[in-house]
């Protein structure tokens, strides 16, 4: 079960969505390994963006081990682990934790909704 206010989450899931629905981000595709340098690349032209200065202020508010938490929930989401998995989502996100972990989700195509399904599989909803 992942150990995160799900009220983070969903302010997360709601600004991610914000910011990767306006027209001037582009999201190219992604290599799998968060420990790379694409997502700093790929924000490097919006990090002046307000949207994206509260994911950013939000997610590095986080301590690592809830930041890897939303990385693995994320992965969960996108089914690259089951439920079950758990605990290996989480191991595997807090190795490859890096501290740009805000760019890495902003820049991930599709990560509110990844996030979003992967609350919904463990039983929370943003809509209550």
């Amino acid at each position: 079960m992942p150990d995160i206010n799900p009220e983070t989450a969903c302010f997360l899931i709601s600004k991610l969505h914000e910011f990767q629905v306006k027209d001037e981000v582009e999201i190219p595709e992604m290599p799998g390994d968060p420990t790379t340098d694409w997502a700093q690349q790929v924000m490097a032209e919006h990090m002046d963006d307000y949207c994206f200065l509260e994911i950013a202020s939000a997610i590095n508010d986080l301590d690592p081990v809830q930041q890897a938490t939303l990385v693995a929930l994320m992965w969960v989401g996108r089914g690259d682990f089951e439920v079950e998995e758990w605990d290996e989502a989480l191991r595997e996100a807090k190795g490859a934790w890096t501290p740009h972990t805000a760019a890495y989700l902003a820049a991930t195509p599709m990560a509110a909704g990844y996030l979003d399904e992967g609350l919904s599989l463990f039983g929370y909803s943003c809509q209550d």
